[in-house]
């Protein structure tokens, strides 16, 4: 994991000023350019886009908070656009949307560890992560000591995906 966070820092380092952020607004998408590239896990932010209500989605940004991400949280008026507009099937949707400054997407109920790990070496033709669905068990989705295993999946800008990640118990988290 210390590597991995070795990792993630120089890449950041790496991306300088060319680093984007995407925001939305009440009239869509923008990309605004970063002035400067994060320098810990500490400076790593996340939008997450999510409805107004949802309880499991607070349970994730507060797991992401308990590993050292800073989100800021967007409910737009229509969820399911924002996602179609970022490139996220219906297939992959889950209940909220992160998205870093360099547009990397996380969407679902992904533990921060493989966050981390994608961070630090994404993948060729990458668009993110996703753990679609909402499984019992994962990050903010905690029922006592129920649990359902499930797999991360990398989602790729052609469009097709593979598995990440295996999660078979809550352990893998």
């Amino acid at each position: 994991m210390e590597s991995s966070l070795s990792n993630l820092l120089a890449r950041l380092v790496d991306i300088g000023k060319a680093a984007a952020f995407v925001l939305i607004s009440s009239t869509g998408l923008a990309i605004v350019t970063s002035q400067s590239a994060a320098q810990s896990l500490d400076d790593i932010a996340l939008n997450v886009y999510k409805e107004e209500t949802c309880g499991c989605c607070v349970g994730w940004i507060e797991h992401m908070k308990e590993h050292s991400f800073e989100s800021t949280i967007f409910h737009p008026k229509n969820l399911n656009s924002v996602k179609a507009e970022l490139g996220i099937k219906a297939e992959w949707q889950s209940c909220h949307t992160a998205v870093t400054e360099e547009g990397f997407l996380f969407e679902g109920h992904i533990p921060a560890k493989f966050i981390v790990a994608f961070l630090a070496e994404p993948p060729a033709n990458a668009l993110g992560l996703v753990v679609p669905g909402m499984p019992i068990g994962g990050p903010g989705m905690e029922m006592g000591d129920r649990f359902t295993p499930y797999d991360i999946l990398l989602m790729k800008k052609d469009g097709s995906s593979e598995i990440f990640a295996s999660i078979k118990s809550k352990a893998d988290q």
